[in-house]
Parts: structure tokens; sequence; C-alpha cells
């Protein structure tokens, strides 16, 4: 519970009929106790460790609010009781990690989703739409994706957090994790999971008084045969940010957030600026997804933004992204 996205969860949880908390892992009774008396679930359903909780409640799936390294630990308690697992971004802190997930999650057959913020932006299904699926805006060649804030400190993120999100070890990394990972993600997604061939990474700390241990600033280049993807995550944005821009040979499209889109396709033609409210998928929150997949309603394409298979390719970009970073140089991305 020491993810601060597990407000989300929590915030409606008694309203919902698709899902019910049976159990929660938390050894930090202290933070257990705070969040109980703020969204009113019983402290009788937390348990110190996750095997007790497992034992005791016997659930159908984990969601995992922990430190990114804790994971994998996550995985090899619960996939050896047939138990679904959805992670919050990214999967793993490393390829090692994410490998030993995956093959846990496929010898047990459990579904291992990963789950993102921008997954839920209509803004984004409809520009996939356009580029992707009807190609409107020709042979896409560049693709800018900026993600971030003014810092994770800056915008008060609770202590619980903050220890493992600035940590190099917990986390793997500052920024370039954080935030670098929404990018690799969604560039994955619009490849529909065509390998990169090269990544480039310049990482720096520009606040070393606040982030001494972690980069706060990440600049990622990954390239493909006929485009490329720069991936800008930052702790340093003036304003929060999650953005998205295509282009192509015939025009470009942007989606500035969850629901405003702008779009020019010919040279000819003005800018058009839409909103977007319509939400393609079944489910339209992480939580009733897991539940829609659990129950065999959603079926998991390899190619879908909470997919295993797109999410490895997302641990790699990253380890590639931290070593171009320590080497100063481009990475081959081959396995």
């Amino acid at each position: 519970m020491s993810h601060d996205h597990i407000h989300g969860i929590l915030n409606n949880h008694k309203e919902r009929s698709d899902i019910q908390i049976v159990g929660i892992a938390e050894s930090n009774k202290a933070k257990a106790q705070a969040l109980a008396d703020r969204y009113g679930f019983d402290m009788g359903i937390v348990y110190d460790d996750l095997a007790t909780m497992i034992e005791e409640t016997k659930p159908e799936g984990v969601v995992a609010f922990n430190s990114i390294y804790d994971h994998l630990r996550t995985v090899e308690k619960c996939a050896p009781k047939g138990i679904h697992v959805m992670v919050e971004k990214p999967l793993a802190v490393s390829v090692e990690h994410a490998d030993k997930m995956a093959g846990l999650a496929r010898k047990y057959h459990i579904h291992l989703l990963t789950n993102y913020e921008t997954t839920w932006y209509p803004t984004h299904y409809k520009l996939f739409e356009m580029a992707v699926r009807n190609q409107e805006l020709g042979a896409i060649n560049k693709v800018l994706i900026n993600d971030g804030h003014k810092g994770p400190v800056e915008i008060g993120c609770s202590p619980e957090f903050l220890a493992w999100l600035t940590d190099p070890v917990l986390n793997g990394g500052g920024a370039v994790v954080d935030f670098g990972c929404y990018g690799a993600n969604l560039m994955t997604w619009i490849m529909q999971n065509e390998e990169p061939e090269t990544v480039t990474a310049v990482l720096q700390t520009i606040k070393p008084e606040v982030y001494p241990k972690v980069d706060d600033q990440a600049t990622i280049i990954v390239t493909y045969p006929h485009a490329q993807a720069i991936i800008q995550g930052s702790w340093n944005w003036p304003v929060d940010r999650k953005d998205l821009s295509v282009y192509g040979k015939e025009g470009y499209a942007t989606a500035h957030n969850a629901h405003d889109l702008e779009y020019r396709l010919t040279r000819n033609v003005p800018r058009q600026e839409i909103k977007v409210n319509d939400f393609p998928l079944a489910a339209n929150d992480p939580f009733n997804y897991f539940a829609h997949v659990i129950r065999g309603d959603i079926n998991v394409a390899d190619t879908d933004l909470s997919s295993l298979e797109n999410n490895l390719i997302v641990v790699r970009i990253l380890d590639a992204a931290r070593q171009s970073a320590a080497e100063g140089k481009s990475i081959l991305f081959k396995k």
C-alpha cells in the first residue's frame, strides 16, 4: 500500500459491484489504519504479509501497490496459487525480474497485467484509430511522448511512496522509469509490438539536492527502420503533462490529455480540435478491466497496452535506456 495510486481503488470500493476487496497485505499498520480511517474499510481484512492474506482470503486476483522491485516477489507468491496479478507500471525493475515474472505467469497460466494511467485516456484510442487502424496520417515516422510533473517531492507524494520511488534499486531509477515507461508502453502499442533497432538515452539530475540517488530528467530516443520515438520523462516540468503526438507522411495528431485531441491531415486543411469522451473498451477503469479479464469477459491481445508481451518490451527499452546513459552510446536492441 506504499504506492500512492492505491487511492484509486480505495476511493470508491464500497460503491462497486464488480470487485470486492477481501484482503490487504500491509505490514505498516499505521499506514493501513490511516487509509482505513479515510476510506472506511475494516482493519480486520489487513494482514501482515501477502502469504497470510492469500491463505486466509483465497483471492481471485491481486493488485500490487508496492515497489517495482517487489513486483517479482508478488508474482512468486501468487502465480503458484493460480492467482492473477495486476501491477502498477512498469512491469519490473529489470529484464531479469521481468523474465522471471513472465516465466511464472506462463507456467501457472495466470494473467499478469500492467496498469498505466494513460491506458484509460479516450484520446489515445481515437488517435490509435486514426494513425494505426485507419492510417489517416500516412506512414508514421515520428512519435513524441512527454510525461511527468514538477517532481514527486514537489507535488507532495507520501513518505512511504518516496522511500522507494527515489531509490535506484527499489524503483530501478528515477524519472526514466517513473515516466519513461509511459512512452515505451505507448510506442510499443503504436508499433504493434515491433521491436526497435536502437535505444539512446540521456539521464540527468537537475535537482541533486532533492533527488541525490536517481535521475530526474530523462530523454530516450527509440528507433525503428522507418520511425523514431522521442520519450521525455521528467520530474522538472512546470505543469503536469501526459501528451502524445504522432506524425505521419500525410498529417499529425496530438492527444494533449485524456479528452483533448488536435489533428491536421493535409497541408490545405486547417487544424482541428475535438473533445473525445467515448471509451471503446468494455471496462472503463483498471480494476473493472482486471475483473473482466479474470472472468473471461475480455481477452487480452498480445499488442494491448496492459499485456505481458507489450510490457516485456517496455522493460527491455528501459534497461537499454539506462545502459545507454551509463555508457554514453546507442544500444542495439536485440535479445
